[in-house]
């Protein structure tokens, strides 16, 4: 069975306590535990030690990395949380530095990765609907996807070395939310993927 590390980055507002975030990584938690993963959770808010989140990344088969989209990206502290976390382990632990070599000043950067063979997965949820993606009609995304609204979290697990997995939205949830329904598409899409990679370790 897998290792599985899910980081809850909902950073707490009167407006938007982060309860949705929470219970979505608390499902992920139990759902995949009930099926006989290991799971680590850390929620980001409530404090973190920077070396135990390292050896959490090199420990997990997939990172979950759950979080409400500000202002078009990560919450502040999920930021301050890569800030930290991801610098330190750029000594070799996460990373090679920037994957650049003396020989190939120029070449490969980004491509230093240690986590090659882990899987990660976006869990997100927006304010915006889903009907504002995908669609070149829509004024503000343009036909964007959710994906490439966050290629830079891609881009930093890419970084790594790290493989995605699917993408999974919460979309519309601080006006029209339909949590029964988000939670059983995250508990299909997480007997999916889990099962998949189940049976490709087999």
């Amino acid at each position: 069975m897998s290792k599985i590390h899910i980081l809850n980055g909902a950073q707490p507002y009167a407006f938007a306590p982060g309860g949705l975030n929470a219970t979505f990584a608390a499902r992920a938690r139990e759902r995949l535990e009930a099926r006989g993963h290991e799971v680590r959770l850390t929620t980001i808010a409530e404090g973190y030690d920077v070396e135990a989140e390292i050896e959490s990344h090199r420990w997990a088969d997939t990172v979950i990395l759950q979080f409400p989209v500000n202002w078009m990206g990560v919450p502040w502290s999920f930021k301050r949380y890569m800030d930290e976390v991801y610098t330190a382990g750029m000594d070799g632990r996460l990373c090679a530095g920037d994957g650049r070599t003396t020989d190939a000043p120029k070449a490969n950067y980004g491509m230093g990765g240690a986590l090659v063979g882990t899987r990660y997965m976006i869990s997100a949820t927006f304010n915006a609907p889903a009907e504002a993606f995908d669609d070149p009609s829509e004024p503000f995304f343009e036909g964007m996807s959710m994906d490439d609204l966050l290629r830079p979290v891609h881009l930093n697990a890419k970084f790594f070395g790290m493989t995605p997995l699917p993408s999974f939205g919460a979309f519309d949830v601080m006006k029209n939310a339909e949590v029964a329904s988000d939670l059983a598409r995250l508990d299909a899409r997480l007997a999916i993927v889990f099962e998949e990679n189940a049976h490709a370790a087999a």
